[in-house]
C-alpha cells in the first residue's frame, strides 16, 4: 500500500513507521523536521509538511491508499487542545480534499468508557499532566463521529500505553469497541509495537468502518 504517516517522529508514530516499513508498504512521512528523522528507506519517503498547513497536507495525501495519524500538537504545548483539534481537523478535510478515502487515526485511552457515561480521562485521579491532550482527542473523536464521507477508524490503545511498556511485539492483541479490553487480573495494558501492529492490519484488512475500536493483550 501507498500510506501517508502524519507523526512519524513521535512515540507511537515511530513505531508506525517501523511496522509499516517491514511490511513493505510505501510510505510518505510528514514531518515539520525532516532532519529529526534519521532513517534511509527505500520504501520512505519525506515530506516537509505541518498538519496546521492544509495546503501542504493536500499535496502530500494525492495519489495514497490511506492516511494514518499519530497527529500530537505537544505535550508541553500551552496550545495543545486548540491546535490538536485543528490540526486533526486538517487531516481529516485534507483527505477528502486529496481523494483519500481511509483514514485512521490513533487517538487516546481517555475517551474510552468504564461505565455508561463515564469516561476514563474523567476520572479524578485521572494524570493532570495527560488531560490537557486526553481531553483534545476525546472531543476530536465526537467530532469524528459526525464523519460521513470518509472511511475512518479511531484506534484507543490499552489504558497502559506508555515507554515502560516498549520493547514487547507479540504480534497478538485482543479488541474491543467503546470500554477498556482487561484480563483475567483486571489490567488493560498494551505495548507501543503491538499497538502499531494494530493498526497496520487494520490497514490491511479493514475490519473497522467508521468506528472507534480498541486493542489490549
Amino acid at each position: 500500500m501507498k500510506l501517508v504517516l502524519i507523526g512519524a517522529t513521535g512515540f507511537v508514530g515511530s513505531h508506525l513507521l517501523t511496522e509499516a516499513l517491514s511490511r513493505n508498504h510505501q510510505v510518505t512521512a510528514i514531518v515539520r523536521d525532516p532532519g529529526n528523522l534519521q532513517l534511509v528507506h527505500n520504501n520512505l519517503m519525506l515530506v516537509k509538511g505541518d498538519a496546521l498547513n492544509i495546503d501542504s497536507l493536500v499535496i502530500a495525501f494525492k495519489g495514497h491508499d490511506a492516511v494514518l495519524s499519530a497527529y500530537n500538537a505537544g505535550w508541553k504545548n500551552p496550545g495543545l487542545y486548540d491546535e490538536f483539534l485543528k490540526g486533526s481537523a486538517n487531516i481529516q478535510e485534507a483527505c477528502k480534499l486529496a481523494g483519500v478515502q481511509r483514514l485512521l487515526v490513533v487517538g487516546g485511552a481517555g475517551s474510552l468508557e468504564l461505565s455508561p457515561g463515564k469516561q476514563v480521562v474523567d476520572d479524578p485521579n485521572f494524570p493532570a499532566e495527560w488531560k490537557e491532550g486526553a481531553m483534545a482527542a476525546r472531543d476530536y473523536l465526537k467530532e469524528l463521529r459526525k464523519e460521513s464521507k470518509l472511511d475512518w477508524v479511531f484506534l484507543s490503545p490499552a489504558l497502559q500505553m506508555n515507554p515502560g511498556t516498549s520493547g514487547i511485539r507479540t504480534g497478538t492483541y485482543r479488541t474491543g469497541k467503546d470500554q477498556p479490553v482487561f484480563d483475567g487480573n483486571k489490567i488493560s495494558k498494551i505495548s507501543v509495537e503491538d499497538t502499531a501492529v494494530a493498526l497496520l492490519d487494520e490497514a490491511e484488512k479493514q475490519h473497522h468502518h467508521q468506528e472507534r475500536f480498541t486493542v489490549a493483550w
